[in-house]
């Protein structure tokens, strides 16, 4: 098995040969405006899969398709004599859908702008239910708030030390 960094390194070799290749060599009026986006080896560099788009209509990545298919024997040459490694990869040809996800990709992102838009239209004339943030309070209500718990305090000092009173009375004898 070779090691990643060599696969990568045939990988990209292998689509520039091909690239080539189809640029130059390949005469046919069905050869469609294809880009080479990516190639892909296996561990052992024994399959290379070569992913491609084709600008145009179906039909012409179908005619694209055959004539990659009926040509690939011819590329798999060239890329025997490119490399310059002991065994030639076999190539299979695999049309990415990368047009395709971007497209999807295009139809999310106008969804989700529209969405958006109902949504700040909505906001627009929306107004809080109980004030703008229920949780703030003025500096009088604070100050309120302090007295009072300072007063719940006082109280229940006021009780344990009746009680601690009361307490000690007992111990001492002086309750009875």
């Amino acid at each position: 098995m070779a090691d990643p960094a060599r696969a990568r390194k045939v990988a990209d070799r292998i689509k520039v040969i091909v690239a080539e290749y189809l640029e130059n060599r390949i005469k046919d009026e069905r050869l469609g405006f294809i880009t080479v986006t990516d190639v892909r080896v296996t561990g052992d560099l024994q399959h290379a899969s070569v992913f491609y788009t084709v600008f145009g209509s179906d039909d012409e990545r179908a005619a694209t398709a055959e004539v990659l298919e009926e040509n690939r024997g011819r590329i798999r040459s060239a890329v025997g004599k490119g490399l310059g490694i002991r065994l030639t990869p076999s190539i299979e040809f695999v049309a990415d859908a990368i047009p395709e996800g971007a497209a999807h990709l295009e139809e999310v992102l106008a969804e989700t702008r529209k969405r958006d838009a109902e949504l700040a239209q909505a906001a627009a004339g929306a107004t809080y239910a109980g004030g703008a943030d229920p949780y703030r309070k003025t500096d009088d209500e604070v100050d309120q708030e302090v007295l009072d718990e300072e007063a719940a305090i006082d109280d229940l000092i006021g009780e344990r030390a009746s009680e601690i009173d009361g307490d000690e009375d007992v111990s001492r004898g002086e309750g009875r």
